[in-house]
């Protein structure tokens, strides 16, 4: 083979393979994006809490909804709190299984409207993890955050006073080992 055509071969082969790793990765990279960026209601999680608390009062309104094909009642304890910026709030959500058999869940959140959620700040959080409910058991799920005291700084932002925070829980099936 020609020394053109090899090393024509050699390029295209690698950027197959780079294409094929940026495939496998891509839920990764975008995961990151949208954490770093707050892109589509995607929160922070906190690093540290803020060192400051500003005037501006924010309302916060929550959401939950559970996939129909888990038998669980989902809804949060409250429907909506005033928090200012910079200042660390707690809320529950409440869930109970309806079946009388050990169900798993998961839940996902976002935040609206979608360009708040970079200063949406979690510090505790029952989202991304495996929830077990035995049969007929309730239980709380706190969820622990603060607004971004900088968001007081960003005149796109100017014209929010309502976060929404919503969750919503999907059932997990057990893996069976062969």
């Amino acid at each position: 083979m020609p020394s053109s055509r090899r090393s024509t071969l050699i390029i295209l082969m690698g950027l197959i393979g780079g294409m094929l790793a940026l495939t496998f990765a891509s839920a990764s990279l975008y995961r990151m994006f949208c954490e770093r960026t707050g892109h589509g209601g995607t929160t922070r999680v906190a690093v540290k809490k803020p060192s400051r608390v500003e005037n501006r009062i924010i309302t916060i309104r929550f959401n939950a909804d559970t996939h129909t094909t888990l038998p669980w009642e989902f809804q949060p304890s409250q429907k909506s709190i005033k928090v200012k910026a910079g200042e660390t709030a707690l809320a529950f959500y409440h869930a109970k299984n309806r079946s009388p058999q050990h169900t798993m869940g998961m839940a996902t959140y976002n935040v609206t409207p979608h360009k708040a959620g970079i200063y949406f700040n979690k510090v505790e959080c029952f989202c991304f993890l495996e929830q077990h409910l035995e049969g007929s058991q309730e239980t709380d799920f706190p969820v622990q955050f603060f607004i971004d005291p900088e968001i007081v700084n960003d005149p796109a932002l100017d014209d929010v006073d309502t976060i929404t925070l919503s969750y919503t829980f999907f059932p997990l099936r057990k893996k069976i080992s062969k």
